[in-house]
């Protein structure tokens, strides 16, 4: 996928990014949740809490084209819910994003007013690399699918500029190297943490 092409349709992307998601959700038992994750301001929990947020965040803006006052956390959650949680969210994420229109449709998200293909996408980021943050946390439980990470790279490099992000929830790019890094360690430097 080259950064110059258009954004293909990422519903696709999103339903594989959420399954990943999903399984390292099961898998972050009650002993885990207080663990650090490699996203700094995240524990496990804190983490997850904000996947459910974003992820609710973005089932408004699939049926209102709007996030206005959808907050990023999901602290209403106990901890035994967190698994559930994040399942209903994504299938009505999944609802509300289901007609074609919504890719074209102009939304507004918390970075801007875009296309709903390239918000979504930013979405399919987000999950991609939280869910790395989540594996790391977790000691690496399961392999994570490297085409997702690809489809998030090619995001990153779109939506982020390499400088400049001053005011954006992003560090400085750290610099890896392609040839001796898979996809989600690019992502993460990209992102601005240190692989």
């Amino acid at each position: 996928m080259d950064a110059a092409q258009p954004l293909p349709d990422p519903r696709p992307y999103y339903e594989r990014a959420a399954d990943q998601m999903a399984a390292l959700i099961d898998r972050a038992g009650k002993e885990a949740l207080d663990q650090p994750t490699p996203c700094s301001e995240y524990d496990v929990r804190g983490l997850v809490s904000h996947v459910i947020g974003g992820t609710r965040l973005f089932v408004a803006v699939g049926e209102h084209g709007d996030s206005t006052g959808v907050p990023d956390e999901a602290p209403d959650v106990a901890d035994d819910g967190l698994a559930e949680a994040y399942a209903t969210e994504r299938r009505k994420l999944a609802a509300a994003w289901a007609d074609d229109a919504t890719l074209e449709t102009v939304v507004t998200v918390p970075w801007g007013t875009m296309p709903g293909r390239y918000a979504l996408s930013g979405s399919v980021m987000e999950t991609v690399m939280h869910s790395w943050d989540l594996s790391r946390a977790l000691g690496d439980p399961m392999p994570l699918d490297q085409e997702l990470a690809a489809f998030a790279l090619v995001t990153a490099r779109q939506a982020l500029p390499p400088e400049g992000r001053e005011g954006m929830p992003f560090g400085p790019v750290v610099a890896v190297d392609p040839a001796e890094s898979d996809a989600y360690v690019q992502l993460a430097g990209w992102l601005g943490r240190t692989p």
